[in-house]
């Protein structure tokens, strides 16, 4: 009976012990699982939300990129510039050499050029003026592959605005225009454009400054306060648009310097870009109030003072009939105290041509009222 009892209780205590440690085995089997995958998932986890944090640069051309459109122009030109029975250059060997047209070539060649814009309000681009100016086609682009013709509604040459409609059906994904007075020197600089046909190429700078004056630059034929910017255009960006951090459409890239002094980008507001858009959209032209005279920042930093000084005075002018003289000082224009000569444009062009304004200058040590009737600037050009 003992024997039998020691047999059953050994039974019992094999029993138990493999009980103990199957479920010793089981529970640490189960524990390394816990303790190594919980920072696996973690890490995993972290990662994948690392990758969908985007930078403010990704944000904004994803906003803005797909209105940014590419401009193809051509432009037909006539190669013959002598006329059939021309006896100047008989051996055409002669010609070819020197890279001359034969007379009997007289069939057109096509310019090609190209530039950049951005899909402003239903169906229509905004670009430079200088991208369309002469052209005879115009082929915009869109970013999913789609070419289409466009349409010149009208173009500025002062400001190097120019508006086209595209020929075809929407919807068209529009940029934000954004609000030019509200940006400031720092801030972020976001260039998009098509620079050497590479399209919705980006390029990221700071604002450098702000109404840079093109006459600083050597430019006399435009009228333009331009913003300045470190953030790289290239040749097939004109036209393209600036952006701000939010992806809203602060200015319309226009112009570098190239040589010395490389590094230097400009685009125009777009707060000036839209008021003109707006009446080439009306009028098909603008109008720019003038009075004839180019002037001069005359600054002197020792007596910290600042003189607006007429350059030159345009003959037969509204400037010239009123009496304003070259050396003059223009002290007030309206109501407006003058200290640089952008605020004597700015007084002017508000005034329009319709009404005479009010000029205070100080000649030698004499000041003199005048009264002049600003007239539109193509009237200029005619006298």
């Amino acid at each position: 009976m003992y024997l039998k009892k020691g047999k059953k209780s050994r039974s019992k205590d094999f029993n138990l012990k493999n009980l103990l440690i199957s479920s010793g085995i089981t529970i640490s089997m189960l524990l390394p699982k816990v303790t190594i995958s919980q920072p696996v998932i973690s890490s995993k986890f972290n990662e994948i939300n690392q990758y969908q944090k985007k930078s403010f640069i990704t944000k904004a051309v994803e906003k803005t990129g797909s209105s940014v459109v590419t401009i193809d122009t051509q432009r037909y030109v006539k190669k013959r510039k002598f006329p059939r029975n021309s006896q100047l250059f008989l051996d055409p060997y002669f010609e070819r050499f020197f890279g001359l047209d034969l007379p009997n070539d007289d069939k057109p060649t096509i310019e090609q050029s190209q530039g950049s814009g951005f899909i402003f309000a239903d169906g229509l681009v905004m670009t430079n003026a200088h991208v369309v100016n002469g052209s005879d086609k115009v082929i915009i682009g869109l970013t999913n592959g789609k070419k289409l013709k466009g349409k010149l509604i009208g173009q500025d040459f002062f400001t190097d605005i120019a508006i086209l409609e595209i020929q075809g059906k929407g919807p068209w994904r529009t940029a934000t225009l954004g609000d030019s007075n509200k940006i400031k020197v720092g801030d972020w600089a976001i260039a998009v454009g098509n620079p050497f046909g590479l399209e919705n190429t980006v390029t990221l700078g700071i604002i450098s400054n702000l109404k840079r004056n093109v006459t600083q630059l050597g430019i006399y034929d435009k009228k333009l306060e331009l913003i300045q910017t470190d953030a790289a255009i290239n040749p097939g960006n004109s036209g393209g648009p600036l952006l701000n951090s939010n992806g809203d459409v602060i200015g319309i890239n226009t112009l570098i310097r190239s040589g010395p002094g490389a590094g230097l980008s400009f685009a125009i507001p777009i707060n000036k870009a839209k008021e003109i858009a707006d009446q080439l959209i009306k009028n098909g032209k603008v109008i720019h109030p003038m009075i004839g005279i180019s002037l001069i920042d005359d600054s002197n930093f020792e007596k910290n003072s600042y003189e607006v000084k007429v350059g030159y005075v345009v003959p037969n002018s509204p400037a010239d009939k009123s009496g304003i003289m070259v050396d003059d000082i223009i002290l007030k224009v309206g109501n407006k105290d003058i200290k640089v000569t952008s605020e004597v444009i700015e007084q002017i062009s508000k005034n329009g041509i319709e009404n005479p304004i009010n000029i205070l200058l100080k000649r030698k040590n004499k000041l003199i009222r005048l009264k002049v009737k600003p007239t539109d600037i193509t009237n200029l050009e005619k006298r």
